[in-house]
This record gives structure tokens, sequence and C-alpha cells, in this order.
């Protein structure tokens, strides 16, 4: 399910490229290799991607450059130096509404137009643990659910890395995602009626 809505979505951003001049230089902001092969990007010539993460990363494509940076602060860059601004699922990992919004004020800042896509708080199942409503549950109870049975994803989580997820995961809001991203068009992706994520984009 999660890929027929990264191809739905893949598919919007395909079309907001379509009007753009040739080649295009994309940043993406915390994404990865397989992401942009298994859309196909790796056969364009008329695309360029820089993959940004805290560290770097191998690529296999000569249009693919991976870059080590901070998301919520893009001082390697000058405004406008990219093209488009890309993220798919990242922003919710920045521990906090500032962070969130430092990343989205240097998105709109280095590229022409920004393409930057987040799940919604408010749809009945968190995502990163596909359980229902466990987004509004205490820390201390999604912690013990985790790490001390196999609700989440059939599996025990470890107790490190469900710590560091219930810290960093911080989900937004529509009402959020629109002060982040005023003046951007905000496009939703349904599922049964439901607001599943969101997509800020200026195209």
């Amino acid at each position: 399910m999660g890929n027929a809505f990264r191809q739905k979505r893949m598919q919007l951003f395909n079309q907001c490229l379509e009007s753009l001049e040739k080649p295009i230089r994309i940043l993406d902001i915390g994404g990865n290799e397989l992401f942009w092969t298994n859309a196909g990007y790796h056969n364009r010539k008329d695309v360029e991607i820089t993959i940004l993460n805290l560290q770097r990363i191998h690529t296999h494509h000569p249009n693919f450059t991976s870059v080590a940076g901070d998301a919520t602060h893009l001082s390697a860059y000058a405004d406008k130096s990219f093209d488009v601004a890309f993220s798919n699922s990242v922003i919710e990992h920045l521990y906090t509404l500032e962070s969130q919004f430092k990343m989205a004020q240097e998105a709109m800042r280095v590229a022409q137009y920004h393409f930057i896509q987040s799940p919604n708080r408010f749809f009945p199942i968190e995502p990163h643990y596909l359980l229902p409503y466990f987004q509004f549950l205490p820390k201390k109870w999604r912690y013990f659910i985790l790490t001390k049975t196999k609700l989440s994803r059939n599996q025990k989580w470890d107790s490190k890395q469900a710590q560091q997820y219930l810290d960093e995961i911080r989900l937004l809001s529509q009402k959020e995602y629109r002060t982040l991203f005023p003046n951007s068009r905000l496009w939703k992706e349904k599922f049964y009626g439901f607001n599943k994520s969101f997509v800020a984009h200026n195209f």
C-alpha cells in the first residue's frame, strides 16, 4: 500500500517537473538512491539529483550525488542553488516544531520550487509503527508497547531504537503544515476519506 501511495505521489511530482527547463537540479533532503531508482530517475539524463543526509551514502549512477548536511542548516548552498527541493517523509523526524520550521525555510530558500511530503498526525494509523491512534498515547505507554509486545510490525523493538523513534518523530497536523508552508499549495493524499499525508509544493 505504501508503494502505491509513493507511485501516485511521484506521478504528481513528474507532472510538476514537465514545465521546468532541463536539466533539472533536485536536492533530495533526507532521501536515498533506491527511492529514485525505483521511480526510474537513474535513466534520466535531464535530471541531476543531490541526496543530502547527515552522512554521505554510496551512489551508483552518474546523475546521483550524495552529500553530508543538516536539513535545518543548508548554509553550504546559496539561495536558489537548485531548481527543486524534494523531501519524502523526513520533516516529521526532526524532534521539534522549531527544527521543522527551519527545514521548511531552508528548503524554500535553496530552491526555486519545493515538494515536501509528510504523514498526517490525525490519520488513524500511525505510519511508523502501524498501530491505530498510537501517536496519541503517553510516551511511556508507547515505549512499553514497542519493547514488550509484538503489536508493532509483529516484533519487539530494540529499546534504543524504540526510544530514538519516540524522541525524534513529531507528526504534523494540517494546520501546522500550512503554518510551515504558508504560501504553498497543499495536496492531500486520501485513504477512504481520511487525509493520509500532505505534500506542500509551489508548482
